[in-house]
């Protein structure tokens, strides 16, 4: 079996048996940005510092994805044909960010606001010399 990768470089820790978000906090300000960036979004500065981000956090608000993404950037193994409907929310991570982030529940009815959600790795594709590739989302406690 071929070894999972992740979707892009800095994401999330990886292979782990914790992952973990890879974020980023200003030593200036304390702006906590994901993905991790060299300047803060907050005051300007280069001043921030690689954090590992909270693997709990509660369902902000979110959505169900009921089409295909354009690709690219999209680069799922699924095509127009095979898709299936995907839920989406923001998830507010305790004394750190809010993080958009695909869901491991796309069923409305199994989501409420401020419920509390772990982080997951999902296998999502396959790179062009197949090897597969995982990705954040995260499910319901």
């Amino acid at each position: 079996m071929s070894k999972q990768i992740p979707l892009a470089p800095g994401l999330f820790t990886w292979p782990s048996d914790e992952p973990a978000l890879l974020g980023g906090r200003c030593g200036s300000c304390g702006y906590v940005a994901f993905p991790f960036r060299e300047h803060c979004l907050a005051c300007g500065l280069p001043e921030m510092a690689e954090v590992e981000l909270p693997r709990r956090g509660r369902l902000w608000t979110f959505t169900t994805q009921q089409f295909r993404p354009p690709a690219p950037p999209y680069a799922g193994a699924d095509t127009v044909e095979s898709f299936v409907p995907y839920g989406v929310g923001y998830i507010e991570l305790p004394q750190a960010c809010k993080v958009e982030s695909r869901l491991t529940v796309s069923d409305p009815a199994q989501l409420s606001i401020g419920q509390e959600m772990e982080l997951a790795i999902v296998p999502f594709g396959v790179t062009s010399d197949g090897q597969p590739t995982v990705t954040f989302a995260f499910r319901p406690v």
